[in-house]
């Protein structure tokens, strides 16, 4: 894999990484991707048990299932992309979220790490016990359609949103 490219669990060794990360989506206007992302990090421990309670299933939303959240760093620690795991599947994720959610640092995609991320992504998924992971995306984003099906996916039946948005779902077997 280039770069010698890892996911790491969020820590505050790479408090000064992270913040370049979020700040780089802030400033591209886009929305952020996956949803953790949007946690404020201006109290970094805060947003450090957050993540951490969320893998437990600790303070949730009703409804919610645990997730777990992963950095892929490089060898320098720089931070190129975020990957939340959602434990399982409600009926909003088996039909719009899926098992997966990632994101590339704006300035680094078209890179080849979507694919490094999702790819790591589904050997964690593993770990956790999912056998079957589905990643889907919007009909409109076909870099994250090459992206899953580089990695695996097959097409299951889209899910039309009440918005109107067309969203593509497929499952990997990891």
């Amino acid at each position: 894999m280039k770069q010698h490219l890892k996911l790491v669990e969020p820590s505050s060794e790479l408090q000064a990484a992270y913040h370049s990360y979020y700040n780089e989506w802030v400033e591209s206007g886009e929305n952020m991707i996956p949803f953790v992302l949007q946690k404020d990090p201006a109290d970094f421990e805060a947003m450090l048990l957050y993540l951490r309670n969320n893998s437990r299933g600790i303070g949730q939303p009703e409804g919610w299932l645990p997730d777990s959240t992963f950095w892929l760093t490089n060898e320098d620690d720089r931070i190129l992309g975020i990957v939340n795991i959602r434990h399982g599947l409600t009926e909003f994720l088996r039909k719009s979220g899926g098992h997966i959610g990632y994101g590339i640092r704006p300035s680094e995609r078209r890179k080849g790490y979507a694919t490094a991320i999702l790819q790591l992504a589904l050997e964690k998924a593993k770990e956790l016990g999912i056998h079957e992971a589905l990643v889907v995306c919007d009909a409109n984003n076909e870099g994250s359609m090459k992206t899953i099906l580089n990695n695996g996916g097959v097409q299951d039946t889209d899910h039309i949103e009440e918005n109107g948005n067309v969203v593509k779902r497929f499952w990997i077997g990891v």
